[in-house]
């Protein structure tokens, strides 16, 4: 497995929250304004891509571009938004774990064109913003958000839900069937570390980036 980190603009989470994944990284790719995010937490990129309209300096970019950084930028006028763009590129490039970072705050359209990519097969496999962690779920997985930390639960596919199961959250999964549109939202784990069983459909987990 390849993995990528992929920063884009918006709230990013803090370096120590991370860090042990970053370390993981086969490529750390910025779109746009998240090389603000990753020239904070003092890691160079391996890619940056985007139209560079929110970047807080062209002379950071060009600092990166002397340093023999790979650059593909676009023009302003193109149908992809940076972070998607990211994603298919590092998609091409033979990446098969793309977390993405940053997206917190700022405009909704901006966070609901990231929860979108969740639909797709090629889509990312974690999120980190300022505050939460969002994973995607397609096979029983354990999480460790620790005890007392809310679990929210969204459906992925447009089809709902059924067939969950769950260990560690206050109101079980199990037996579960959410039609289209339906949700766990605010759930507790009763234990430091959660067991989630999709079913037969991808399921959207977040949990609190504290609780990581």
């Amino acid at each position: 497995m390849s993995k990528a980190l992929l920063v884009c603009g918006g709230l990013a989470p803090p370096y120590a929250a991370i860090k042990a994944l970053a370390a993981t990284c086969a490529c750390l790719c910025a779109a746009d304004s998240g090389l603000d995010s990753l020239h904070a937490w003092g890691l160079k990129p391996d890619l940056i891509v985007g139209d560079m309209d929110s970047l807080s300096s062209r002379k950071l970019l060009d600092g990166y571009r002397r340093a023999g950084v790979d650059i593909l930028e676009q023009d302003t006028y193109k149908d992809d938004t940076d972070t998607e763009t990211g994603l298919r590129i590092l998609r091409q490039r033979g990446h098969d774990w793309i977390a993405i970072a940053g997206g917190g705050g700022g405009r909704l359209d901006h966070l609901l064109a990231i929860r979108a990519l969740f639909e797709r097969p090629d889509g990312p496999a974690e999120w980190y913003t300022d505050r939460e962690r969002v994973i995607k779920l397609e096979r029983a997985t354990i999480l460790r958000p620790g005890k007392g930390q809310l679990v929210s639960v969204f459906p992925l596919g447009g089809a709902g839900a059924s067939g969950m199961a769950s260990r560690g959250l206050e109101w079980p999964l199990n037996g579960l069937v959410w039609p289209a549109g339906g949700f766990g939202i605010s759930n507790l784990s009763t234990a430091d570390t959660v067991s989630i069983d999709p079913g037969p459909q991808p399921l959207l987990v977040i949990v609190p980036l504290a609780g990581c």
